[in-house]
């Protein structure tokens, strides 16, 4: 089911994302705090022997090395950052605003992953109803995001939204495209002091839905 109008898709810079993800960017998105706690969860739940798959992936994807996978796949738009990600057993690259359709077999994957990445998403529905395609039975999706973004690529939706609408959008998307209704995990990590706000953590947004 549709949820995004047209406008609600557009973004500030309209050019192709391949352009702007050409140059690799070996950095860190996301503070450690948030990453620990994305890692742990992970530890968490995901299953020993798995197959994940990590959306709009680049170098890093904080999975535990303590865990053993079956499979682990990567997707995203930069090839010398996933050629770096040692983790990965196979990847591909894909522009998601051009093309929705996953070249991946019906319930082939047991986790799909999702780090500060859907707010770049402009048809978000087309794609969560082909992850929950190719999700199995049991399987689960595990957004996660912060409050940052490279804003002139994300769309209205997500640019003119609070951190709490933006939770109610992903979560309509969800449920309103094959999911049930989501966990929903929020974690803040603000200093008791307010005269030392520089301390502030990144706050963790993540939302975990089975398919129906």
């Amino acid at each position: 089911m549709e949820v995004l109008n047209n406008y609600q898709r557009k973004k500030l810079d309209e050019s192709n994302d391949e352009e702007f993800y050409s140059d690799p960017k070996f950095v860190y998105h996301l503070d450690s705090n948030f990453r620990q706690y994305l890692s742990n969860l992970y530890k968490k739940e995901i299953s020993n022997y798995s197959t994940v798959l990590d959306l709009m992936s680049s170098w890093d994807s904080y999975l535990p090395e303590e865990k053993k996978y079956k499979k682990v796949i990567g997707h995203g738009l930069n090839k010398q950052e996933l050629e770096k990600n040692k983790i990965f057993d196979t990847y591909w690259i894909q522009n998601f605003n051009l093309n929705q359709v996953i070249p991946l077999g019906d319930e082939s994957v047991d986790y799909c992953l999702m780090v500060a990445a859907w707010q770049y998403l402009q048809y978000p529905e087309n794609l969560t109803r082909e992850i929950a395609r190719i999700l199995s039975r049991h399987g689960k999706i595990i957004i996660a995001f912060s409050n940052r973004a490279f804003w002139h690529k994300a769309p209205i939706i997500w640019t003119t939204s609070t951190e709490e609408e933006r939770v109610k959008y992903v979560r309509k998307v969800l449920i309103s495209n094959g999911f049930h209704e989501p966990e929903i995990i929020k974690k803040f990590n603000e200093p008791r002091l307010k005269i030392l706000n520089f301390l502030n953590k990144d706050p963790f947004y993540c939302l975990i839905a089975n398919k129906e």
